[in-house]
């Protein structure tokens, strides 16, 4: 019992996770594979005034390009194969923190644009307690081996006898280094790649449900009217979108049409598509598989946001209004 009791003191010092109430001070830093674990301590950060929140088709965004384009201090909480609403649940955390946030950036993808109900949670372990404000409930949901491994973990990074992974602003690549960048490999990925066909809805379009848009109305109009709302639909490569008359084609359509209609209720909100043919889209240089693109690519859009930002137009997207449709 003395053994566990050391191991579970160790642990609850350490705090892996940067979330108990109790915590002496460190220079703690994300280390869970899992980002559901490791994001909920840096939407609470006061290091950040703007965040982004998305898939891994935003992950890639750097927030080092996003401060210097927009004078901000961003932090990139878009995690791997998030549903809608996990994005919402920690948005919610990000909000509650930071009630005069400067800005919120949202990648839109399939996770927006499914008609009818999905699922709320991925496979992936979800630890509700840190996205309920009930921390102080984090020193039981701590006796537990994963908690246990993340704590050696961030002890050898705190020691530096470990090297830092995860950014501790939240962005990490997750694709190779472009040394390594295969042109015939990528080939092969793009042709195994299957457009996203969401099955459309019965009835007319504009009866359809798209329920992760109407929880994201409400997160967005949560916000200060003050703190800039960017939302913009990341660039898929051409082959993942389906053909242009496809019924599957009108669901993206509508999903753009309720985004409209969206940022023209919710105030001082901009909606920005780059799921379109562009010189992004259509040049499979710029990709690693169908949905990922390359840095390059990402500091790029990172650009093109600001761009858009501004009022100013581009080849690589359009502004959306209500006038699109």
């Amino acid at each position: 019992m003395l053994a566990v009791g050391v191991i579970y003191a160790f642990v609850v010092l350490v705090d892996p996770f940067d979330t108990l109430p109790l915590s002496p001070p460190a220079d703690r830093v994300p280390v869970a594979t899992n980002a559901r674990f490791a994001f909920p301590s840096l939407a609470r950060s006061d290091r950040f005034d703007s965040a982004i929140f998305g898939t891994s088709t935003s992950r890639l965004l750097r927030p080092a390009v996003l401060n210097a384009e927009f004078g901000a201090r961003f932090a990139n909480l878009s995690m791997n194969a998030a549903t809608a609403y996990e994005q919402s649940r920690l948005m919610a955390v990000f909000r509650t923190a930071h009630p005069a946030a400067r800005m919120v950036l949202v990648g839109l993808d399939i996770s927006y644009c499914t008609p009818g109900e999905t699922e709320e949670f991925t496979p992936r372990a979800f630890p509700a307690w840190m996205y309920d404000g009930s921390l102080w409930r984090g020193y039981r949901e701590m006796f537990n081996l994963y908690a246990v491994q993340e704590a050696g973990q961030e002890f050898g990074i705190l020691i530096g006898i470990k090297r830092q992974v995860y950014g501790s602003d939240g962005y990490t690549s997750f694709v190779p280094p472009d040394s390594e960048y295969d042109p015939a490999r990528v080939a092969m990925h793009l042709r195994d790649d299957q457009p996203f066909a969401p099955s459309p809805g019965s009835g007319d379009p504009s009866t359809w449900r798209y329920p992760s848009l109407d929880r994201l109305d409400a997160d967005l109009s949560a916000l200060t009217e003050t703190t800039r709302k960017l939302l913009f639909f990341v660039p898929y490569n051409q082959g993942m979108m389906p053909p242009p008359d496809s019924p599957s084609a009108l669901v993206w359509r509508e999903c753009k049409r309720r985004v409209t209609a969206l940022t023209a209720r919710v105030p001082n909100s901009l909606a920005v598509d780059f799921m379109r043919p562009s010189q992004i889209t259509s040049v499979d240089d710029n990709y690693w598989d169908g949905m990922h693109y390359r840095i390059a690519v990402a500091d790029r859009i990172a650009r093109d946001l600001a761009a858009a930002e501004r009022g100013q137009t581009s080849p690589d997207y359009r502004l959306l209004g209500e006038r699109d449709f």
